[in-house]
């Protein structure tokens, strides 16, 4: 078992101050606080080569977490354990075997070349030269940026130091990678370059990976497992396919009219209609056991232009359970 987390609880004392000048004056002589609870009970068991989604809304624990889970900021109450190490205590062994990602925080000096914190992070982590430059020429021309390595960090586009963060963070090889928002701002392009990378490098060295994403196509490329977190609280925790199953068998119909149909129609009753502004394009959820019949009576009452269907994806299911917790119960 390579993460270990039972009850993990962390608290933290928020400040708050009435506002205007005299609200600042109280707050010097008599400092308020509030006690947050960012994460409460959660607990998960992670093995070897896994890669799995911490899901979640903003604000629901799922930085916290990862922030236990490296030794950043040690737990209140509960235990974690990774690689048989307790993270907090900061072993120089346990931060030899771990990396973090942070996408929206660098760990390359922004007016240096990225080839110059390559080689602060060889001298930090002790990597022999021969093996130090195998592994640099190997992830600069998977990442495809070999012909960047010496130019300064600010002058690189989002993407490329985004590549260059992949790099910074596997040349010591770990045993276990977190990845939070790894490509947060990216383009389309960008994200499936980096999502590509992590596939391919994952399935080389089985290296375990724990992601956070506000981009479920990340969730959905890269993990089989995914653990819902919701309010610091653990909702969900299985294989991805279950997660999507969760709201049942239905399909998702994207329906396209030359004109806008009847809303008050009864046909449209329990299938959730998301309407454009001008009514002409929907989008429904239909079960299966009534696809037919309900696609059968839309294309022949209303003139239809476009008409497609697909699995219920994964971001409207986060919605539905973000907005509706009950539909899986506590984990």
């Amino acid at each position: 078992m390579i993460i270990k987390c039972q009850n993990l609880t962390k608290r933290f004392k928020r400040a708050t101050k009435e506002a205007g000048l005299l609200g600042t004056l109280k707050s010097f002589i008599s400092p308020q606080h509030t006690l947050v609870e960012a994460v409460k009970d959660f607990s998960i068991n992670i093995d070897k080569g896994e890669m799995v989604g911490l899901l979640g809304p903003n604000g629901a624990g799922k930085t916290t977490l990862m922030k236990m889970f490296t030794g950043i900021i040690a737990p209140s109450d509960g235990e974690v354990s990774v690689l048989g190490f307790e993270p907090f205590k900061r072993d120089i062994e346990f931060r030899r075997k771990i990396s973090l990602v942070m996408g929206q925080k660098s760990q390359l000096w922004w007016d240096i070349p990225a080839m110059d914190s390559f080689l602060l992070l060889k001298a930090y982590y002790e990597i022999k030269e021969p093996v130090f430059r195998e592994r640099l020429d190997e992830l600069a021309l998977l990442l495809d940026v070999t012909d960047l390595l010496t130019t300064h960090v600010r002058r690189l586009s989002l993407g490329e130091r985004m590549k260059m963060e992949m790099i910074a963070c596997l040349l010591h090889q770990p045993e276990v990678l977190f990845l939070d928002e790894p490509t947060i701002g990216l383009d389309v392009v960008a994200q499936m370059n980096i999502r590509n990378f992590l596939i391919s490098y994952q399935k080389q060295y089985r290296t375990t990976i724990i992601l956070t994403s506000h981009y479920m196509a990340d969730v959905e490329a890269l993990c089989d497992r995914v653990a819902l977190i919701l309010n610091g609280q653990g909702y969900f925790d299985g294989p991805i396919a279950k997660f999507e199953s969760l709201l049942g068998r239905d399909k998702f119909v994207s329906i396209i009219f030359s004109q806008a149909p009847n809303k008050l129609d009864p046909i449209w009753e329990k299938l959730f209609p998301e309407w454009s502004e001008d009514s002409t394009r929907v989008e429904l959820r239909i079960s299966e056991d009534n696809f037919r019949e309900i696609a059968s009576e839309v294309l022949s009452k209303y003139p239809v232009l476009d008409f497609s269907t697909d699995k219920l994806p994964i971001e409207r299911v986060m919605k539905s359970i973000i907005s509706k917790p009950e539909l899986v119960g506590r984990s």
